[in-house]
């Protein structure tokens, strides 16, 4: 497959949406982002690398994160977390407090905000070290050492992270959360913040596209079910309001993040990220998701 062919056709395909959608302005420091970017990379597990325009420009992977947090989760509490935190798709705004408040304080996803809240606060209970051992992870299934927090996109967040503080107070009341408030969603923020490239998250998500290989990074392992398990909630929760949609038009489980970028697997075969900072009215972006349509499209390499 001409990977690098296609993906420089669909670029020229997709410039009359260049303008469409507009950046997290509600984040100040995404706000200050350059909209007018497109990067994207696909890598294959035989090897292949295909890549275009800013695919190694680092940008704020915000919700992608969550990917990595669920990883961590699983592989220590195994399907006991999912006492905690649902397996079903939400139907509702990724920051939403509407089913939260119905279903006593269970988050329905891991994906929606108040689902990686509860991954946080588990993640400060369980880690040694827990800012310093999720980066390690993220480098370490990366291959790359320098990825790392942006603390000031972080505290962006937390100062005006008001409605993530509802979400963690209503967790809190239900008995959801066991550590202090401030903590929890400090470092779900932190979280969110860390940057990297559309190449190194193509990379990174090579490990769940090929979940016959053994997953052991940084002493987090999951096995091949665990991996497929997490490919299975990405293909329904992973894009919150618009998980049907994407399922529709791409056909292949994904995550997407406020700061632009979207990362989508192809089972044994490969995984492909994409990122332009320029949102949908659900959140996710523009031409991230139009790349990704007309990719599957032109390869007829989707799941269904």
């Amino acid at each position: 497959m001409e990977y690098q062919q296609i993906i420089e056709s669909i670029y020229q395909t997709i410039q009359p949406y260049a303008k469409e959608g507009q950046q997290a302005t509600y984040i100040p420091e995404l706000a200050k982002v350059d909209p007018d970017q497109f990067g994207m990379c696909i890598h294959t597990i035989y090897g292949e690398t295909a890549a275009i325009e800013k695919a190694d420009t680092r940008f704020s992977i915000q919700s992608i994160s969550k990917v990595f947090s669920l990883a961590i989760c699983l592989s220590i509490k195994g399907d006991e977390l999912w006492t905690r935190i649902g397996k079903e798709p939400s139907g509702t705004a990724f920051n939403s407090l509407l089913h939260l408040e119905l279903e006593k304080g269970k988050p329905r996803n891991p994906f929606l905000n108040s689902g990686a809240i509860v991954m946080a606060d588990i993640l400060l209970s369980e880690l040694a070290n827990p800012e310093e051992d999720f980066l390690r992870f993220v480098r370490a299934v990366a291959g790359n050492d320098t990825i790392d927090y942006n603390r000031e996109v972080a505290a962006s967040e937390r100062e005006n992270g008001y409605l993530n503080a509802a979400i963690a107070n209503l967790l809190k009341y239900h008995n959801n959360i066991d550590n202090d408030i401030e903590s929890v969603l400090k470092f779900y923020f932190l979280m969110c913040s860390v940057e990297m490239s559309c190449r190194e998250l193509s990379l990174a998500f090579l490990a769940f596209a090929n979940h016959r290989r053994k997953f052991d990074y940084a002493d987090i392992q999951l096995t091949s079910s665990q991996v497929k398990r997490i490919n299975a909630i990405m293909q329904t929760c992973g894009f919150y309001d618009e998980a049907g949609e994407f399922s529709y038009l791409v056909g292949l489980p994904g995550k997407s993040g406020v700061g632009g970028g979207i990362v989508a697997i192809y089972p044994l075969l490969y995984s492909v990220a994409v990122w332009s900072p320029r949102l949908n009215a659900k959140g996710n972006s523009v031409m991230g998701l139009k790349a990704l349509e007309l990719f599957t499209s032109e390869t007829k390499e989707s799941i269904f």
